[in-house]
């Protein structure tokens, strides 16, 4: 019986377990989506929430703890100076974990994105890759806050699709030759 035993394993010693875990919230911090195992981003966010949520409280005390799981400072000043500003006022939630329709090729585990969702009330326009809010703030100010990447479905409403098929491989273009501009 698993009495008090929170949390996966994935096969690996507790100190793996927890530089996996630091590893793969360094790469969603800075990346604002990764992919990977379903699994994985689920306890995840039991990482990069937590994370937020000291970064919202925004004291020296709060930076030091979220240290403590980055160990960079460029990383804790760009999760507290850009990445914090966009969720105050929201109680939590700050993830969300998008399962994928194709398995990863070689073991067939279930795949999933995870990625850092924006306030609610923002409309994201896809050309401009800047919400409506952040146009008119530009517009006025000269420069409007820092954005997260597009979500998934801001890209298949971008692209002008109704389902969402994702490709787990990507296609490769072929390089055009170059001609010489005769004069």
């Amino acid at each position: 019986m698993r009495h008090s035993n929170a949390g996966k394993k994935f096969s690996r010693t507790p100190s793996h377990r927890k530089a996996l875990l630091r590893n793969l919230a360094k790469a969603l911090l800075s990346h604002g989506r990764i992919r990977t195992t379903e699994t994985k981003a689920k306890e995840l966010r039991g990482v990069v929430e937590p994370l937020i949520t000291l970064a919202l409280r925004n004291d020296l005390h709060a930076r030091r703890q979220a240290y403590r799981v980055l160990g960079s400072h460029s990383l804790v000043k760009y999760l507290f100076d850009e990445i914090a500003p966009l969720f105050a006022g929201v109680p939590g939630g700050y993830t969300r974990v998008v399962k994928l329709a194709q398995a990863r090729r070689g073991d067939n585990a279930p795949l999933a994105v995870i990625e850092l969702i924006r306030k609610q009330g923002e409309e994201h326009t896809a050309k401009a890759g800047k919400t409506s809010k952040d146009v008119k703030t530009a517009e006025v100010a000269g420069s409007g806050p820092p954005q997260l990447p597009a979500t998934i479905s801001d890209e298949v409403q971008a692209e002008g699709e109704t389902e969402a098929p994702i490709k787990s491989r990507r296609v490769r273009k072929k390089a055009e030759p170059v001609t010489p501009e005769v004069e």
